[in-house]
């Protein structure tokens, strides 16, 4: 991933400040190609792994699972504050630890950005429920008020849907603690006011500073990162939206498919209203009001905890209760409240405080839902992706709660033993279901030709091109350029699948059929400057040097913005130049030369190697005859790489021109040393030793 393998961000040599100015990839905020993803605690522990173990990928995944074991631990104790201490809460907890939904977040490394914004999001919500305790009774309660500030800061910069935690601390405190209806929120609850208040206040600054730090712009994506965004029908793009949210929820129920990516045609647009899957967003969005109407209808300011009715401490069950024994011992929690007397008006003194009602619990339940997954659904700005599985992490605990206060419904609710065992053993096998399917997409995550081949079902465009890559790297050549070909099959406009295309058949000395390639990638996309690079080196060793002029010349004048990785299109024309400069040098322009050569030092970024480019530039100073420029380029060549052979022979030849032969020697020796070949090197010695 680029936001690790190719990132300067995480190499000790780059300030770690650079961290907080940068995005998730390593991209100045504020360009135009950038992703806006300010996630940087996430990418500091990235940095951290890698000054501990390099690139080396078991230390990466070891705190990836760390941090899932955290986050489940913190789940199942705020499950233990709704459901008490029980079954209830087991279940909650193993729901979470099991769901195959978080297999992405936690097998892929950068995965961690949401687990780690889930870590703070729990610590952020029991904070404010410890501040709504203790409020009004000690001053500590602004401590914790002031902990749910901050840990909602540090969740938002581990990935930005942290923040939403500010709006599910209000739902806790409306209509948990004080259990109101919502023609019950009235300004007579001055506390209840003024802790919502600083919530709204304290959210609404962490998103301003948010959207200034970014540049106050949205950021921009291709066709192929939300085809829906890009359609120009009004209608397509209302109904695409919509139904997303639906795709996502089946994702939660029932995961018997999941995939890397979900981009392209992964989920077919919908552009007609007489398309079937509208009767899935109909459905879907209908269970949900209604699911949230009952819950608000039945919710009260009534205490209410296994079927009695509590008011004021005491229980009023009318001579029965609706929950059995069992039930009554699982649920109940008791917590003391200090007394003040203010102003004439009296607080109980010794109040029990009973579980949440199954209402309340849902109400909960839906917003932990609903409300971090709000900013993946293109309602207020369009988002990179079509589905992602790791954005579900943190709303699948809302799912977590629904499924377990609905299980638990129906078992209190259940007459017969019978019935009751039926419940219970249908949520275990549910449990064992999940962590088998998580056993068995672990497998898929194993090593990325299994990861890919595993998508091919859903997005085959996607993954036959990235499962080309790999076979690639395992030199079956033949397997690989038949993966590029069903790629391009199923979306042929694919750029980077062209421009690889190309790149096998360039390496493989097919030189006609490469050309074909590149052209064909820079139809698709004309600012993909690799592809003009190697066009350029094709046509200049083909002797078509005006060709490859001008196709260099072009290179070089791609501006990289709104470019999604504008650090590797900086190398492609830093590369051009170069090769353009050793065109104008091959044909004795050398003052050409020269003047290229400097314009790629200039725009040439930090990661690019420049040793070559150092040599060459003293080469061209060398034909000039003006040998302490000369000099001074091939020693920055060499202090850039030590081992650089070409600058040892040219520096060796520049030294023994000017009369300094036993330094010279020293160097072809080195030359000779290093050339695993030593032919080439033993000729230039040679050359040396007769002169």
């Amino acid at each position: 991933s680029r936001a690790i393998r190719t990132n300067q961000d995480l190499l000790p040599e780059t300030p770690w400040t650079h961290i907080f100015y940068n995005d998730f990839w390593g991209t100045l905020l504020t360009h135009s190609g950038s992703h806006k993803s300010y996630r940087p605690l996430c990418t500091l522990s990235f940095r951290i792994n890698h000054a501990v173990g390099g690139m080396d990928p078991w230390g990466y995944h070891l705190v990836n699972v760390l941090l899932h074991a955290a986050v489940t631990g913190l789940f199942t104790n705020f499950s233990r504050i709704l459901f008490g201490d029980g079954y209830w809460t087991l279940i909650a907890g193993l729901l979470f630890a099991s769901h195959p939904i978080h297999t992405e977040a936690v097998a892929g490394i950068v995965g961690r950005a949401d687990i780690g914004a889930c870590l703070f999001f729990l610590l952020s919500l029991m904070c404010y429920m410890k501040h709504c305790s203790t409020r009004g009774s000690s001053p500590s309660t602004w401590g914790w008020m002031l902990g749910a500030g901050l840990c909602a800061g540090c969740s938002m910069l581990w990935k930005e849907q942290g923040v939403t935690v500010l709006a599910i601390s209000a739902v806790y405190d409306i209509f948990v603690f004080h259990r109101l209806k919502m023609h019950q929120i009235i300004p007579k609850y001055l506390t209840l006011f003024f802790s919502i208040g600083l919530l709204t206040t304290w959210g609404t600054a962490l998103l301003g500073v948010r959207l200034y730090w970014m540049g106050n712009k949205p950021p921009s994506f291709s066709n192929s990162d939300n085809p829906a965004a890009d359609s120009d029908s009004f209608l397509t793009r209302t109904l695409t939206f919509f139904y997303l949210p639906t795709k996502n929820l089946w994702l939660l129920l029932c995961p018997d498919t999941l995939s890397f990516d979900w981009s392209m045609d992964a989920v077919p647009l919908l552009k007609a209203v007489s398309d079937w899957r509208n009767l899935h967003t109909v459905a879907f969005y209908a269970g949900l009001l209604l699911l949230a109407y009952f819950s608000l209808k039945g919710s009260s300011s009534e205490r209410e905890c296994n079927g009695r009715t509590v008011m004021n401490g005491k229980q009023n069950a009318n001579g029965h209760s609706c929950h059995s024994e069992m039930e009554y011992k699982t649920l109940e929690v008791k917590s003391s409240f200090a007394s003040k007397e203010e102003n004439g008006i009296k607080k109980h003194e010794m109040q029990t405080m009973q579980l949440p009602s199954t209402e309340n619990i849902v109400i909960l339940s839906l917003s932990l839902l609903i409300v971090p997954f709000v900013p993946a659904t293109n309602l207020f700005f369009y988002v990179g992706f079509v589905i992602a599985e790791r954005v579900l992490y943190v709303p699948s605990m809302g799912f977590c709660l629904l499924v377990t206060v609905g299980v638990r419904a129906l078992y209190v609710k259940a007459q017969k033993r019978f019935l009751k065992n039926l419940v219970f053993c249908s949520t275990a096998a549910l449990i064992v279901f999940y962590g088998l399917k998580t056993v068995v997409r672990n497998g898929d995550w194993q090593n990325e030709e299994m990861l890919y081949r595993s998508g091919i079902k859903v997005n085959p465009a996607k993954a036959w091109g990235n499962l080309g890559n790999v076979l690639k790297s395992q030199s079956k050549i033949s397997e690989a350029e038949s993966a590029y070909r069903n790629a391009l099959y199923y979306r042929s406009n694919m750029a980077d699948m062209l421009y690889n295309l190309g790149l096998l058949l360039q390496e493989n000395s097919r030189f006609s059929e490469a050309l074909h390639y590149y052209k064909l990638a820079i139809g698709s996309r004309p600012t993909l400057a690799s592809a003009y690079l190697n066009t350029g080196i094709i046509l200049m060793n083909q002797g078509k040097t005006e060709e490859a002029r001008r196709t260099f010349l072009k290179c070089s004048e791609i501006p990289d913005e709104n470019l999604k990785d504008p650090h590797a299109h900086k190398s492609s024309v830093t590369s051009c130049l170069y090769n353009l400069g050793k065109l104008f040098h091959e044909q004795g322009h050398y003052e050409d030369a020269l003047v290229v050569y400097k314009e790629a030092i200039q725009k040439m970024p930090r990661q690019f190697a420049p040793q070559s480019l150092y040599n060459m530039m003293g080469e061209a100073y060398m034909r000039m005859s003006r040998l302490p420029e000369a000099e001074r380029w091939y020693v920055e060549s060499l202090r850039s790489k030590s081992d650089h052979i070409p600058a040892h022979l040219t520096y060796g030849k520049l030294l023994a021109l000017t009369g300094r032969k036993s330094e010279a020697e020293k160097y072809f020796l080195k030359a000779v040393q290093l050339d695993p070949t030593k032919g080439n090197c033993y000729m230039h010695y040679g050359t040396f030793q007769i002169d």
